[in-house]
């Protein structure tokens, strides 16, 4: 090795000779396992890499190398330094960003002319990119996103070979994860430069070549990371917005609606759609208006529900179909609404397919994976939608020929009740869930079913349970919290108070808890609670929706408090605040809005005031605290100084033995010591004491512990006025409404010879009764 680097390092202007020494050190570093070795331990490869990178500068120097053109010196010496970047990635990856100029170097090889070696270069950045954002960075700033779009270009987009394979591998380790170079890629207008890349192939082609299913599956990949849902919501929703504008969302759903595409480059365009659209109403508003080009013309939601309840459609294709269509429904009231009224009772034949009774075939397929997707999409229509929560309850199916029609909520709780498939119950009982949640009349409903209760108990007491069964245990649990938390107290035989005594006696707290504990701690759950989409490998694995998840999480913890105080009377966690806040003094119940909200302000204002007290005590305490570290120290110096005079003293006595010193005199130097000794650790002691164990440290920590709770109250009484804030304005909206409407039946009055008083202190108390003159029976009074 040092032979070989030597060379490098004397014989410079001999290329030859250089070429043979790099080609060793290539052989050398090679990462592939050897026929003998264990894959087990540390390959020969690394072992050489190690040796070579214990000095810095033999990378310096092979920097410095690449610098020479001739093709024999430079193409071995990328491949080492792509081989050395395999091997030992971070630290060659720490020695190159301390390197001046170092990562320029190999950026700038990408502009070789020589096809090979741009080609090695892109296998070398695509290795020194994993993992560090530093020189992601570096690499983006240092042009590195134009040079790659001009090789994808030069190859034909996806019409290229491996190359353009490579340059996207290389595009998602610059963009993953990484919002500055997210963001960079957004206002240096490089997304449109993507355009091409999805254009339509020619009806006449036969089939995709597979090296294009690769290409554009890669592309559609650096998509998803500029719009993915784990980045924050600002850098995605502008890249949703530059998707849209120049074109590439059009080109995506013309792929979704296109013949002969791959199942494999389908199904992830799919998904990329609906991480296109997925919180951005703007984009969900153009996807609302995509037709298939079919005879006669049909939305494509309609195309994509279609494959949903179909069995027959491959499982990741109805998965991807079900997270584009969740996407589509994300935030998006319109379009929530849009689907629950196809539901709804209607008095005009629809002759036409609609989204309700594609839904509705697979609520009632024998399919239980059907079932399972139909109600996920069916529960993300009511998601933070209390509108359409009470909507859905006018929802009549008639399941049987000459058999009276009955709500859809009894139909759910009917099904789950009758069949013994596991993933049917998981899926219905999420959809209740959601459906119960925050609504009172849903709740109502659910419990005038005398079966509705018994059943919940049985499946919460059941004895051992198998696999995926406990999860149904775990459902019925929660399902049973939300109606004891959400109880209106309109079903006499369930009122909140009953539902108690009911828990306590025949199931009780602890079976309860373990039924939830089944669900909080599985991995399908943990799993579901991170990832919006959801990837299933096999059918039964269809357990946990996301957004199901996100409830679960939040009413947990608050259905377990209020099973341990039964006399709450907490409907909501917005009014378990307002509770709180009234119990402390602070609102009461004959408050006006303004009232509330200026009540809030003033309890915020006296935590602001709490917490800087708070904030200034820490300070004070700190720098006591810094003090007795201070004098702590001091006495383990003096203590140890006295330990070594007492060993000194010690060998002092020893060798006043030898010169006969009076035995007494020796005694009494060392008593002497000792006494010090013992007061000083006695003093030192106390310190401790009062360092640790008396109060500075306990009050800091209660004073942090109290800042956080503080600020924690703090933060929810601002979100709270804004709510509050937000409800009066719509409060206001409906009251203008209401004085159009009166306006209106005034004017149409008078058109009719009536007398009306102008006195606004007589319209005033005319405007209830008015209001209950003409609401719902206006028509019937005027003729």
């Amino acid at each position: 090795m040092d032979a070989l680097v030597n060379v490098l390092s004397v014989d410079r202007t001999d290329p030859e000779i250089v070429a043979y020494a790099l080609e060793s050190l290539l052989n050398v570093t090679n990462p592939d396992l050897l026929e003998d070795e264990d894959p087990n331990l540390q390959t020969m490869g690394k072992q050489f890499t190690e040796i070579f990178i214990k000095k810095s500068e033999n990378v310096v120097m092979l920097l410095s190398i690449l610098d020479d053109y001739d093709f024999r010196i430079r193409l071995p010496a990328i491949r080492l330094m792509t081989n050395l970047l395999v091997n030992k990635p971070k630290e060659i990856q720490e020695i190159l960003l301390v390197s001046p100029m170092g990562i320029s170097k190999l950026v700038d090889l990408l502009s070789d002319s020589r096809e090979v070696v741009r080609n090695e270069a892109l296998l070398l950045l695509a290795a020194l990119t994993k993992s560090n954002a530093n020189i992601q960075k570096i690499i983006a700033f240092e042009n590195g996103f134009d040079r790659i779009i001009q090789i994808i270009e030069s190859e034909g987009f996806s019409d290229g070979g491996p190359i353009v394979e490579d340059s996207l591998h290389l595009f998602l380790n610059l963009l993953k994860s990484n919002t500055s170079n997210q963001t960079f890629f957004r206002e240096g207008s490089y997304i449109k430069k993507l355009l091409p890349f999805f254009s339509q192939p020619d009806e006449n082609d036969i089939g995709w070549p597979t090296q294009k299913v690769a290409n554009v599956y890669h592309m559609l990949q650096v998509v998803r990371t500029l719009v993915s849902p784990l980045n924050p919501s600002q850098v995605t929703l502008s890249c949703q917005k530059s998707m849209k504008s120049c074109g590439i969302l059009q080109s995506l759903c013309s792929i979704l609606m296109a013949n002969g595409v791959p199942a494999e480059t389908l199904t992830e365009a799919i998904v990329t759609v609906g991480e296109c659209i997925r919180g951005c109403q703007e984009n969900q508003e153009y996807f609302a208006t995509v037709m298939a080009p079919s005879d006669p013309p049909r939305p494509a939601l309609l195309i994509l529900l279609m494959t949903l309840v179909n069995e027959r459609q491959p499982l990741s294709l109805r998965c991807a179909v079900l997270y584009c269509v969740q996407s589509y429904l994300h935030k998006n009231e319109k379009s929530q609404a849009d689907i629950v009224k196809t539901l709804l009772p209607s008095s005009t034949e629809v002759s036409s397919l609609s989204a309700g009774q594609l839904l509705c075939s697979g609520l009632f397929s024998k399919d239980p994976t059907s079932n399972w997707f139909a109600a996920a999409i069916i529960s993300h229509c009511l998601v933070d939608n209390a509108v359409q929560k009470e909507s859905l309850l006018k929802v009549q199916l008639a399941t049987k020929a000459n058999s009276p029609p009955i709500t859809l909520l009894h139909h759910i709780l009917n099904t789950v009740q009758q069949t013994n498939k596991t993933q049917v119950k998981i899926g219905f009982l999420q959809f209740l869930s959601v459906w119960l949640e925050s609504c009172a009349s849903s709740v109502t409903q659910f419990l005038s079913n005398s079966n509705a209760i018994p059943f919940l108990i049985s499946q919460i007491t059941s004895g051992e349970l198998e696999d995926k069964e406990v999860f149904v245990q775990g459902l019925s649990a929660f399902v049973l919290g939300l109606c004891l938390y959400f109880n209106p107290n309109t079903v006499p035989s369930f009122t909140k108070e009953n539902m108690n005594q009911l828990i306590t006696n025949r199931i009780g707290m602890e079976t309860l808890t373990d039924g939830l504990n089944h669900i909080s701690k599985s991995e399908f759950y943990l799993h579901s609670l991170k990832h919006p989409q959801l990837n299933a490998k096999h059918s039964t694995d269809l357990l946990f929706d996301h957004s199901f998840c996100l409830l679960f999480k939040k009413y947990e913890p608050l259905i377990l408090l209020q099973l341990s105080n039964p006399h709450s009377q907490v409907l909501s966690p917005q009014s378990t605040l307002a509770a709180d806040f009234s119990k402390m003094g602070y609102i009461n119940n004959h408050q006006s809005p303004n009232d509330v909200i200026n009540s809030y302000k003033e309890v915020i204002r006296r935590q602001d005031e709490s917490i800087d007290s708070c904030k200034k005590e820490i300070t004070m305490l700190q720098a006591h605290n810094s003090e007795y570290k201070s004098k702590v120290e001091e006495m383990l110096s003096e203590v140890m100084q006295l330990k070594n005079q007492l060993a000194l003293a010690q060998a002092q006595r020893e060798s006043m033995t030898v010169r006969q010193i009076p035995e007494d005199h020796h005694l009494a130097i060392v008593a002497a010591k000792d006494n010090l000794i013992k007061e000083l650790e006695a003093k030192l002691e106390g310190y401790n004491q009062s360092y640790t164990g008396g109060s500075p440290v306990l009050k800091i920590a209660m004073q942090e512990d109290l800042i956080t709770k503080l600020e924690d109250e703090n933060k929810q009484l601002v979100e709270e006025v804004e709510r509050m804030k937000k409800d009066q304005e719509e409060l206001l909206e409906l009251l203008t409404e209401q004085d159009n409407r009166i306006s209106s039946f005034k004017s149409r009055l008078r058109e009719m010879g009536a007398h009306v008083e102008e006195e606004e202190e007589a319209e005033d108390e005319l405007v209830p009764a008015n209001m209950a003159a003409f609401d719902g029976g206006g028509e019937d009074f005027l003729n």
